[in-house]
């Protein structure tokens, strides 16, 4: 992205500008994190990149092609998983083969292969509510990288997992990307999180009109245990650093939920 602006109509008729001048790159195989305060336009990068929505100004380039539909060789795992309700788990995973014209045997072996790897052999005939929300995020993640996507973006997905079940999930989730290396863009309210997952850190300012306030390389070994890394004095040292950078965003960001307008119309605390 190089001076990504995007801008969005309110209700009123008015415009809300969510992102500002982004300027980002994550080169193939990189893990990039990005953090912010809530409303700094995290999610609205993402969907840049995925091609849902276009840039008001500025570029957006996918594999060096400027983004002008869907982005091809990109998978995108949401907040609450996209999985189909009424398939069960070997049809979902593969859902995505299937769509794309393989034919019906060698997708029901690369979606059974991937179920494997995602630690769900056995369950193949379950359907998505005979599944705890660590199960279903394992769906989702096949779902996507049976596909080979080249670009992986993702948007808070294990945010609704309890504390142990997503540490767990952050770790399955580095051993499945080891294996094919997509560039993954995770966008994250949890700075540990960010940091035990990725090649680097991107920090945004407050929105609305959110930008890049810092980025910062994560100079951590791999392969990494979520679990454990966080001890690390590495780690530690890392997450002080960005903290320092991630804290004024936050303030900021508390400090606009919590004015109220006085009586000349004007805000106050």
């Amino acid at each position: 992205m190089r001076g990504a602006t995007k801008r969005f109509k309110t209700p009123d008729g008015s415009s809300y500008t969510a992102l500002r001048n982004m300027d980002l790159r994550v080169e193939r195989g990189e893990f990039c994190a990005i953090v912010g305060p809530t409303g700094c336009g995290k999610s609205t990068a993402l969907t840049l990149a995925a091609g849902m929505v276009r840039a008001s100004e500025g570029s957006v380039k996918v594999f060096g092609q400027e983004v002008s539909g869907i982005t091809p060789n990109a998978g995108f795992m949401f907040q609450t998983d996209a999985i189909l309700p009424w398939q069960s788990v070997l049809e979902n995973v593969a859902a995505g083969p299937r769509y794309r014209g393989v034919d019906k045997s060698t997708a029901h072996r690369d979606a059974r292969d991937w179920i494997r790897r995602v630690g769900l052999a056995g369950f193949e005939s379950n359907y998505p509510h005979q599944l705890s929300g660590g199960m279903r995020k394992r769906v989702a993640l096949a779902q996507n990288l049976i596909n080979e996507p080249q670009l992986l973006l993702m948007d808070e997905p294990f945010s609704a997992l309890d504390v142990q079940t997503r540490a767990k999930m952050s770790t399955e989730l580095l051993g499945l990307w080891e294996q094919t290396k997509p560039a993954v863009v995770f966008v994250t309210h949890d700075l540990e999180e960010a940091i035990a997952l990725a090649d680097k850190v991107v920090v945004l300012t407050a929105g609305p009109a959110g930008q890049v306030k810092a980025t910062f390389r994560i100079d951590l070994p791999r392969p990494r245990v979520v679990q454990e890394i966080r001890f690390d004095a590495k780690f530690i040292e890392i997450y002080h650093n960005i903290w320092e950078a991630l804290r004024e965003e936050v303030d900021v960001a508390y400090a606009q939920t919590t004015r109220t307008a006085g009586p000349d119309g004007r805000d106050k605390e």
